[in-house]
């Protein structure tokens, strides 16, 4: 499995559309561990594109802070599963927290009262 995590300032990023760039982790997922890892540069915010261009690199699961329904919608097309409300921490330490069923999540982080394309 390939989790993506939007990555901001080598954080986790609250605006899912404009992150910086994506970290990318290869999980084994049946013993609960990071395999690899890698960082790729965002290729910018472009309305609909980032779910098919991060499906097109094997990722399964992205966690975010906050995205638009739009994107959830699309990513949902492209069987990519996506946990949001994640907290601004460090990428690996929010993978290792997922895979132990112990990642603290609150709301979307994107609620578009600013705007529709603001996440």
């Amino acid at each position: 499995m390939r989790y993506a995590i939007p990555v901001t300032g080598g954080k986790l990023a609250s605006h899912f559309g404009h992150c910086e760039a994506f970290a990318l982790f290869d999980v084994n997922e049946s013993a609960g561990e990071i395999a690899g890892r890698e960082l790729v540069m965002s290729p910018g915010h472009q309305p609909g594109f980032l779910p098919g261009w991060l499906a097109e690199k094997g990722v399964s699961l992205i966690i975010a802070g906050g995205m638009g329904p739009r994107a959830v919608g699309l990513f949902e097309e492209n069987n990519v599963k996506v946990v949001l409300g994640a907290p601004e921490s460090d990428p690996e330490q929010v993978v290792e927290a997922y895979l132990a069923g112990a990642l603290a999540t609150g709301e979307n982080a994107c609620n578009h009262e600013h705007g529709e394309h603001a996440c």
